[in-house]
């Protein structure tokens, strides 16, 4: 399985006034996170299914990917918001679903979330020495068998720059 770690795009600063979870992206934003959806298209990339945060930042993203035509299947998971575990993702959300050796599935989410989990994947522990900016994408190669813990391997890290 290939597993793509996207994060938002450019979104509205904190404000006292606007919950954190309602930050939407910028017109900024939108443009930038548009241009490396179309990007990530013309490299042929297609996603199977897209699993987004809550977080309306993260959403808008995630329909972003499914405008340009990544992927036509959409769902939404706690588990990717600043409280999310990807221990518990693991157990909750993944291994009862028994994936085909060749999914490709993308997750859109926040940082420092995404990249702790890419190190998680990577090194069985968050290291803090990834960084992911804004719609940029961390791409894994899991594992066929067993736990991906600490038995991954990275095959993307790209930020947006290189992708607009």
């Amino acid at each position: 399985m290939q597993l793509y770690l996207i994060r938002h795009g450019i979104a509205e600063e904190h404000q006292p006034e606007l919950k954190d979870e309602e930050r939407q992206l910028t017109k900024e934003g939108r443009q930038k996170t548009e241009k490396v959806a179309q990007r990530l298209v013309k490299l042929g990339l297609k996603f199977d299914l897209i699993l987004s945060s809550p977080f309306v930042r993260a959403h808008q993203t995630a329909d972003i990917l499914i405008a340009a035509g990544l992927s036509s299947q959409l769902e939404i998971s706690d588990h990717l918001t600043f409280a999310g575990d990807i221990h518990n993702w693991l157990e909750d959300w993944f291994h009862p679903r028994n994936f085909p050796q060749n999914t490709q599935l993308a997750l859109v989410g926040h940082e420092p979330c995404l990249s702790s989990w890419a190190e998680i994947l990577l090194w069985g522990e968050a290291k803090e020495q990834l960084i992911l900016k804004k719609a940029g994408m961390i791409g894994i190669k899991l594992p066929d068998d067993g736990s991906p813990v600490g038995r991954s391997q990275m095959f993307w890290l790209t930020p947006p720059k290189y992708l607009l």
